[in-house]
């Protein structure tokens, strides 16, 4: 038989039970969605990661203040003279001690107790100097403060990041208009700033509008000497677009004040070094501050963090398609063996013709896959529709022609796989008795 005669056979069998195809390739159109929108979410999540952390230096290594452990001692000493006899009475840390000697009255308390912890521009530089390894560092703040000005109508609320003049090139931060900080404005505590690009849009409607214009911080002018360009990430725990960068002592003169909490940014020179200085600006800071406790985090944990997260939930869901395939699978294999059963007069009679066992075989097999492939396009379609839906819940979707592509070619080999032992059995069926069959 000729492949086109056997294709028209196909053709017509699909035709005349549209609706068995339908519910036969369920699994199949599952599964094709699924793997679309499994290599959309993790291609997507795999962007994001990389745009959120495109700022950030693999060397650059944070240091902030977590808590501290407060130690208490106390002593409480009196003392009292009776008869020319001094009896000295120590109390203190749940003991109680006597001495007795010669002298006047007198009594002390004394209290110590570790105070919280604010980093400082002077452990910056202690651990540039005795940490080898950092080729640069820099100290930044954030708070919220009020902000006035261009277009807006009512006074809103920005992050507000206090930072030094070499904060935009360690985080990578480049200028849409203008210039950054300079080392001149934190020294001399000036009133100027620098817009992110998201914010310079809100307040004076583009970064154009924004440059060399007053913004008013805590109803104090500001002079806007540069805006950032779009970045999308975040660096340093502050949003780059959103925030607006001032000089670091200028924050703490006119809006924070002392009562700030920092964070220590230094560079490792060679990134294969990050653990071993992280090791010494422990021992830096112990020496410093030993009652205290600091959380040390690098770009690079967090990185490496992020990527096993994003593997582990794209593996995940590719396991979900493999399961999901192997389900339509089974389904198609089993009415396949329906339809065997239910067509095997007519497979007697294509015998009886001169049919062969690999024309049966060829039909069957067809027949396998093209609902399959039915079921991958409707898969494919199906993903498209739910892209929009996905999305709605802050998922970054990316989809693809190589994804498209995956799902049909796997539609298509899990029906011809699962369609070849149906297939197998009827070309394997003796004309007299498929004739016979009631």
């Amino acid at each position: 038989m000729k492949l086109s005669e056997i294709a028209r056979l196909v053709y017509l069998n699909l035709i005349q039970n549209k609706f068995k195809v339908i519910l036969t390739s369920i699994g199949i159109v599952v599964g094709s969605a699924t793997i679309v929108l499994v290599i959309g979410i993790g291609t997507g999540s795999r962007a994001e990661v990389a745009e959120q952390f495109q700022n950030l230096n693999a060397g650059a290594i944070d240091v902030s203040y977590e808590g501290s452990s407060s130690s208490l001692s106390s002593s409480t000493t009196a003392s009292v003279s009776i008869g020319g006899t001094t009896f000295s009475l120590d109390i203190g840390g749940g003991g109680f001690s006597m001495d007795f000697g010669g002298g006047t009255g007198g009594g002390s308390d004394s209290r110590t107790n570790s105070e919280a912890v604010t980093l400082t521009t002077d452990d910056m530089e202690d651990m540039e100097v005795f940490v080898p390894g950092i080729s640069d560092a820099t100290i930044s703040y954030s708070t919220t403060a009020s902000v006035e000005g261009g277009d807006l109508s009512a006074s809103s609320y920005y992050t507000v990041a206090g930072v030094l003049d070499n904060y935009a090139e360690i985080s990578n931060l480049t200028m849409a208009i203008g210039s950054f900080l300079t080392e001149e404005n934190n020294e001399n505590k000036e009133k100027v700033c620098v817009l992110g690009y998201t914010a310079a849009k809100e307040i004076f409607g583009s970064a154009a509008d924004a440059y060399d214009e007053t913004v008013y911080i805590d109803d104090r002018p500001y002079i806007v000497s540069g805006v950032l360009s779009e970045m999308g990430t975040v660096a340093s725990g502050i949003s780059p677009d959103t925030a607006i960068f001032i000089p670091y002592e200028t924050g703490i003169k006119y809006i924070t004040g002392s009562s700030i909490s920092p964070t220590i940014t230094v560079i490792a020179a060679d990134v294969n070094n990050v653990d071993t200085i992280v090791e010494n600006i422990e021992t830096v800071l112990a020496d410093s501050y030993p009652n205290s406790t600091f959380t040390i985090s690098d770009a690079g944990s967090k990185m490496e963090a992020a990527s096993t997260s994003n593997t582990t939930l794209t593996l995940l869901l590719y396991s979900m398609s493999a399961i999901v395939f192997v389900v339509g699978g089974i389904g198609i294999m089993n009415v396949l063996f329906v339809s065997v059963k239910e067509r095997t007069n007519e497979i007697g009679i294509l015998k009886a013709l001169g049919c062969s066992r690999r024309d049966i075989l060829l039909e069957f097999l067809l027949e396998a896959s093209c609902i399959s492939l039915i079921g991958a396009i409707l898969g494919v379609l199906l993903a498209l529709a739910l892209t929009p839906v996905v999305q709605m819940f802050s998922v970054r979707v990316d989809l693809s022609a190589s994804a498209v592509g995956l799902a049909l070619l796997f539609g298509v080999a899990t029906g011809s796989i699962f369609g070849f032992y149906p297939a197998y059995q009827a070309s394997r069926l003796v004309p007299v008795v498929a004739l016979n069959q009631e």
